[in-house]
């Protein structure tokens, strides 16, 4: 071999690994996040990690949960980063989760991790469920604020209240699931019979009827407390209004998808997940954090807020999703939306 040729190949060589050792790796993460914190997650993600690219893939949570459980056999996804831990629970229970203890995972509220050593999911945050009440639209029609989830089967609220399906929306099964913890399963139902004569329709959305509440389109939006603040910031004429029986609530959690060829990009993805820094992204937006004393008050929501959660067994709406999914579409689907 000539002294040209073989000078060369050794730059074309010393080429090829210095791509190779500086390629990024691009990770796959299914989410149901809220669309507009992907960018600045993934930034925030970027500025520790440049070398580890995010490609979201995002749809609401039981969307996100159907798509993950149908490709159980040909996995698509790497991570599972903001989807509701009872979906996740769903997913360990079909051994399609990678159970791994992130780094600092000792510094998290229990509740917020998976009971199993190592935990096969860990959360970051919670929403929770609260009612968006438009002050001007209410006035006008001459409406009581509601005070209670009892209240909204009120016939003074006919047609005037919106709410997440819950077998689209996280937000709409976490009310479900907590109306039949807090109510027991004869009262909850006849409960929904009565909220259903109000509704006008089922959103596909959970944050959905928050907006419409904000835009007028309806008085009453059965949401959670993220979009309340956020259109309430952006000068909506709402209140925020926490029932007095207690809200709903899921964790915002994540987890790697069990056979992912990215193990170790997943796993740093999933350290960072849970560390300092991420919970005070997560701030920004949600009040109540998986880590304790980072959590700083959110504009427009009250400072309380981790005090109306009610006692949430994820295990329990883990194991009953089904069917009560299937009881609530019989009863209820008629007022759904169309899907898009």
């Amino acid at each position: 071999m000539n002294t040209h040729k073989s000078v060369a190949l050794a730059a074309f060589a010393l080429t090829l690994l210095s791509s190779t050792a500086y390629a990024e790796t691009q990770l796959t993460v299914y989410t149901a996040f809220e669309a507009v914190d992907l960018q600045r997650y993934a930034d925030t993600f970027n500025a520790d990690h440049p070398d580890i690219k995010i490609n979201w893939v995002r749809d609401s949570t039981g969307v996100m949960t159907a798509k993950l459980l149908a490709e159980k056999n040909n996995p698509q996804a790497d991570v599972v980063w903001g989807v509701a831990a009872s979906s996740l629970l769903m997913l360990k229970s079909e051994g399609m989760l990678e159970p791994y203890a992130p780094a600092g995972v000792e510094k998290l509220d229990p509740k917020f991790v998976d009971n199993s050593t190592p935990p096969s999911w860990v959360g970051m945050d919670a929403y929770v469920a609260a009612i968006c009440y438009n002050t001007v639209e209410g006035k006008k029609l001459g409406l009581t604020p509601p005070k209670s989830w009892k209240d909204l089967t009120k016939p003074e609220y006919k047609d005037h209240v919106v709410m997440p399906n819950p077998a689209s929306s996280g937000t709409g099964f976490l009310d479900v699931s907590a109306w039949l913890q807090m109510f027991g399963e004869k009262d909850a139902w006849s409960f929904m019979d009565g909220l259903h004569k109000n509704i006008s329709s089922y959103t596909h959305s959970g944050s959905k009827p928050c907006k419409m509440a904000g835009a007028g389109e309806t008085v009453v939006g059965v949401s959670f407390e993220f979009p309340g603040a956020k259109a309430k910031s952006a000068g909506a004429p709402i209140d925020i209004i926490f029932p007095e029986e207690g809200s709903g609530w899921e964790a915002e959690a994540g987890a790697i998808i069990a056979g992912t060829p990215k193990l170790e990009a997943a796993k740093v993805l999933m350290d960072w997940s849970i560390s300092k820094k991420a919970n005070e992204m997560y701030n920004v937006g949600y009040a109540v954090l998986a880590m304790p004393g980072i959590a700083k008050p959110v504009e427009n929501l009250p400072t309380d807020v981790a005090s109306k959660m009610i006692k949430n067994d994820f295990e329990w709406a883990a194991t009953n999703r089904n069917a009560i999914l299937k009881e609530w579409n019989t009863r209820y689907d008629s007022k759904s939306e169309p899907k898009s």
